[in-house]
């Protein structure tokens, strides 16, 4: 069992900068948790407190209970998976692996067992006699990973293990780690920038912005319900698209275009009436229509083949206007200056002035 509590932990450096403020976080056993954010915003910060490679300001960390803030490193069990493998060059794959156990002086015939083991899990075993220098970079990074696992921590720690990998070597790790955790079921901490590695790997997802958390929740809720204009403009890719729009009796009026609220958004709206909001609104939530739909004037056009990517403005005068990105099925052979109409299938409320998304019997 590996139960992981982080008690409002803050970072603040010697100049009173501070990176993390008061991050709260229960990881569950066997649990994957993906911090996700973008570069600064303080999750590989997080990270190595918990891994304790930076002291934590204030807060507390613990382990099944066990308050492990001032605890040492090596005395943590945990083991730490870098973006750059931390190899040693001169050492064969084997010595490799088998290097933190060696330092503990365990039975050779219990380390050669474990470095075997480790080495069937992630296809290594007819690499062992090599040296770093002679693998790919998706070998070295599997290489990494196996020095951690023939620890047997109780908790794996991942500092965006994938961000030296090419795009196809990035896509067939990714899909490695899921199944080691499928299979190992430790619990993780993952961090990346990548919202495709979150959306895929994560059981729970905490996205981070200037230190703060911003939401916690499953790749679903974040994508489906974001907390925030942050989360919303994060989460998803392309990313959401954005409106100023005004609540007047039952429509939402653009200076591009007018849309009728069904009773349940007037609902939720009822307090907005006569107010400014911002509207979210997801590339994939839109379809085209025919002749009263919302007019986009074109400008690009993206082929994806089973997708089309259609960049533009929502008024066709092009004045003022908005821009727009319509994710359409099929291949669409939309040219610049053609206009699209398109209609929204799903749309997302915030609050102008607090960004936040806008819940049942919120006051405007």
């Amino acid at each position: 069992m590996a139960q992981l509590t982080l008690q409002h932990l803050d970072k603040i450096y010697d100049n009173n900068v501070q990176a993390v403020y008061d991050f709260n976080l229960e990881a569950k056993d066997g649990e994957l948790i993906v911090f996700v954010g973008p570069s600064g915003c303080g999750k590989s910060t997080t990270l190595r407190m918990v891994a304790g490679l930076e002291d934590i300001s204030n807060g507390h960390l613990l382990l099944d209970g066990r308050d492990i803030t001032q605890v040492p490193p090596k005395d943590r069990d945990m083991a730490m998976v870098f973006q750059n493998y931390a190899l040693y060059g001169h050492m064969t794959i084997y010595e490799n692996m088998a290097f933190s156990l060696t330092l503990r002086k365990e039975d050779p015939n219990v380390i050669h067992k474990k470095v075997l083991a480790a080495a069937e899990i992630l296809n290594l075993t007819t690499q062992l006699n090599k040296k770093p220098s002679q693998l790919s970079g998706g070998q070295r990074q599997r290489v990494a990973m196996g020095r951690a696992i023939v620890r047997s921590p109780k908790v794996f720690l991942f500092d965006e293990p994938l961000s030296n990998l090419d795009a196809k070597l990035r896509g067939s790790t990714r899909r490695e780690i899921l199944l080691l955790h499928k299979r190992l079921r430790t619990t993780m901490l993952y961090v990346t920038h990548d919202q495709t590695e979150a959306l895929t790997l994560a059981d729970r997802i905490v996205c981070m912005s200037m230190g703060h958390v911003q939401q916690i929740g499953t790749p679903l809720e974040l994508y489906d319900n974001p907390a925030n204009v942050f989360v919303a403009s994060f989460i998803g890719l392309p990313p959401m698209n954005f409106f100023d729009a005004e609540v007047k009796d039952g429509y939402l009026l653009n200076k591009g275009f007018k849309v009728s609220l069904s009773d349940s958004e007037k609902s939720l709206l009822k307090n907005y009436n006569g107010k400014m909001i911002t509207l979210g609104v997801r590339p994939e939530n839109m379809v085209e229509t025919g002749e009263d739909g919302i007019p986009v004037k074109v400008t690009l056009n993206e082929n994806l083949g089973m997708n089309t990517l259609v960049h533009g403005h929502t008024q066709a005068d092009g004045k003022n206007a908005d821009r727009i990105t319509c994710k359409f099925k099929d291949w669409c052979r939309y040219k610049a200056g053609d206009i699209a109409k398109v209609k929204f299938t799903r749309m997302h409320f915030f609050d102008k002035e607090t960004t936040m998304a806008i819940q049942e019997g919120a006051k405007a």
